[in-house]
């Protein structure tokens, strides 16, 4: 059986009632995969607006499986220390990483950020030494539109991980830099400039199925 762990932000986990990309690719993936997988982690609620905390079970889908390792509020910086714990325990071979935005928005600059995804990378293998890696640039968002310091910082983050991703990337452990979801509009696939709606759910989940389809043959191409 394969074990898929998201990893991520708000993008990730989502909020009370919505979906999700993680959603998305699990239902891609049982039309897609051919045989048995299941989405594991060491969290399983959603963000609740109305308490302001990861405390909400109300799903859209009561089927969906809810394991995953993500935050409101959480990047690379939150999940360096714990990727190795979350691994080891639930025995992920796929980890598929949306982080970033969260980083350089609050934490630390794109240099510092890039060092932090080789960091999370170390740990991760050091728990399972053949886990594979699926990981998502930050993708356009409002602040970036709206802050050019900060674009410039997105910018050289997301050159920065291309670079880390082909230093880090071998054939025991393989790592694949999924590509930017196709014509992501924060107008039309966001529902606040940041956070994704149905659409946006939907090409983020495209995202990673591409890359693991172009690149490993899981699954298939994706079709909304």
């Amino acid at each position: 059986m394969l074990r898929f762990m998201p990893v991520g932000d708000s993008q990730t986990i989502g909020s009370a009632g919505e979906h999700t990309w993680r959603y998305r690719l699990w239902q891609h993936l049982r039309e897609t995969y051919g045989g048995p997988f299941a989405v594991v982690g060491p969290r399983e609620t959603l963000y609740d607006k109305a308490t302001d905390a990861p405390t909400s079970y109300e799903y859209a889908d009561p089927d969906f499986p809810r394991g995953h390792l993500a935050g409101w509020g959480e990047g690379w910086l939150h999940m360096a220390p714990l990727i190795g714990d979350a691994v080891r325990e639930h025995r992920a071979d796929v980890l598929l990483v949306a982080l970033g935005l969260i980083d350089l928005g609050f934490y630390t600059n794109a240099e510092q950020t890039a060092e932090n995804v080789r960091s999370f990378v170390a740990q991760a293998r050091a728990a399972r030494p053949r886990v594979r890696m699926v990981i998502l640039p930050v993708i356009p968002n409002v602040r970036a539109e709206q802050d050019p310091p900060f674009a410039a910082q997105v910018t050289l983050f997301n050159e920065l991980l291309a670079k880390a991703v082909a230093d880090l990337d071998e054939p025991r452990s393989p790592l694949l830099l999924a590509s930017p979801p196709a014509a992501y509009d924060i107008n039309f696939d966001t529902y606040d400039g940041t956070h994704p709606n149905a659409s946006g759910e939907h090409k983020i989940a495209g995202a990673f199925a591409e890359a693991m389809w172009q690149g490993w043959g899981i699954g298939h191409t994706y079709a909304v």
